[in-house]
């Protein structure tokens, strides 16, 4: 219960919010966990770089300078404060692997927080897949149906068109 208490001082839209999509990837950066942790980005990166080997590419990497300039022309340059360096962006198992550099209760707790946030975003999406693949075996079945109802009509078409034109009938008995 004390976990539970300790995470539910941040609403879980504050962290969804920091939540961005960078190469194809779900990631947070430093400086928005540095917040949520309760301690400065500087503390933060200087832990990150003295446990650089639990953090490989896939768990964490810096921005390139052209995704950071276009980061800041989308996102307020004013909010980030003036940063000087290029930020780390951590996908969800960077921010895993930080509750084991990050010993403190409340990085902990936040952590545990995001990861439930991170599973239920991976669970929306993966949902969202499973009803586009419905829709479109719907839309199949769909365009299969119509085309068996073409196919009726114009079976019917030709019936129609067989009894308006009755064909002629042989005459049965003597002929004159």
């Amino acid at each position: 219960m004390a976990t539970e208490n300790l995470n539910s001082f941040i609403p879980d839209e504050r962290i969804v919010d920091k939540i961005y999509l960078i190469r194809e990837q779900k990631v947070m950066f430093d400086s928005d966990l540095a917040e949520l942790y309760g301690v400065e980005t500087k503390r933060l990166k200087e832990a990150v770089k003295r446990n650089l080997f639990r953090f490989p590419e896939d768990f964490m990497f810096e921005l390139t300078d052209d995704e950071f300039a276009n980061l800041r022309s989308q996102i307020a340059t004013s909010s980030w404060g003036g940063v000087r360096y290029r930020p780390m962006v951590f996908t969800e198992h960077g921010v895993l692997m930080l509750s084991s550099v990050l010993n403190s209760k409340q990085a902990v707790s936040v952590n545990i927080q995001i990861m439930r946030i991170f599973t239920r975003i991976r669970q929306v999406l993966s949902d969202t897949q499973n009803i586009r693949l419905e829709i479109e075996e719907i839309k199949k079945k769909l365009c299969n149906q119509d085309k068996n109802i073409e196919l009726v009509f114009s079976y019917l078409d030709e019936l129609i068109t067989k009894q308006e034109v009755p064909a002629p009938r042989k005459r049965i008995g003597f002929k004159s």
